[in-house]
């Protein structure tokens, strides 16, 4: 009982770190790094007869939130496989995908860049996409402090500026697409620029002029700014992209067809289960849908235009 006591509080302490981890720089562009890798193993549960259901969840929202956001929901699949639950967490998109590519991740919640391109690289297989307000698309926030003159891309010439991870569709490949249509680099037109790995954190840094600037999860923003504005309510939109296929969630290809179709009728059908349409609320989820690899195709294009620009 000792032991299993000093486990957990260590994982507690380790957590907590990894909430309140501060900022390290070694050249312009510098990484904040909030959060470190954590594991969470489902509590309270005696070791079945199946091996445990790893997923993951990509750094979208900081370690600490994503526990309390989606530990409902995975428990929820988790109950209706009849396995238990792993919640794994890494800080970047990249270890996310390779995770998934060794097989040591069974599903995972990834961002729509990695997605594009991980899935040939990797193998992983699409499986349902989150339908959020009737649509299966997001957009990328421009973000500035309320407080400041900046209206456009432009005005944040000469300033610091927050990606969220190198792999971020919203968070890195949008806002470096605006400034290659303008024959701009991120290197050459912000003064510095810095990763938070997480777009919450982003949206933290703005709320308290750590950074000048962000671009941002669109659907994250709006979460917060419905559930906990107290720091959306300190930032202000100042550029909008077009619609891009929401971050889909994906299977191994190591996991059986078998087990992946289990997983899709359980999300299929959540949203009809008084249970699972609780926790699609809490989420602000409509409900989740089948998915379509064509969704993602406009990202694909802005690589291409990018690479181009580069050339």
């Amino acid at each position: 009982m000792q032991t299993k006591t000093q486990l957990i509080l260590a994982c507690f302490v380790l957590a907590m770190v990894a909430y309140t981890a501060g900022c390290g720089s070694s050249s312009d562009a510098v990484e904040v790094d909030f959060s470190k890798t954590v594991v969470v193993e489902q509590p309270g549960k005696q070791p079945s007869e199946n091996p445990a259901f790893r997923v993951a969840v990509g750094a979208m929202i900081s370690p600490k939130e994503t526990f309390v956001y989606y530990r409902q929901l995975l428990n929820y699949i988790g109950s209706n496989l009849g396995r238990d639950v792993r919640l794994i967490q890494r800080k970047t998109y990249g270890e996310i995908n390779e995770l998934l590519g060794k097989g040591q991740i069974d599903l995972a919640f990834i961002c729509s860049g990695p997605y594009v391109d991980g899935k040939d690289k990797y193998g992983f297989e699409l499986l349902a996409t989150p339908e959020i307000q009737k649509s299966h698309f997001y957009q990328s926030y421009l973000i500035v402090s309320k407080a400041s003159q900046f209206q456009r891309l432009e005005d944040l010439r000469g300033q610091v500026f927050a990606f969220t991870d190198p792999d971020s569709n919203t968070g890195k490949l949008v806002p470096t697409y605006w400034l290659s249509r303008m024959g701009e680099h991120p290197e050459t037109f912000f003064n510095k620029t810095i990763y938070t790995y997480s777009h919450d954190n982003s949206i933290l840094a703005v709320a308290k002029a750590l950074v000048d600037g962000a671009a941002v999860d669109g659907l994250i923003w709006e979460y917060y700014q419905q559930k906990n504005p107290i720091f959306t309510a300190k930032t202000r939109i100042i550029r909008k992209s077009e619609p891009y296929g929401i971050p889909p969630i994906v299977a191994s290809r190591f996991l059986t067809a078998d087990l992946k179709n289990r997983i899709r009728r359980v999300l299929f059908s959540m949203h009809r289960d008084p249970r699972g349409q609780k926790i699609l609320n809490e989420l602000m989820i409509d409900r989740f849908t089948p998915t379509r690899d064509e969704w993602y195709d406009s990202i694909r294009n802005m690589e291409l235009k990018i690479a181009s620009s580069e050339n």
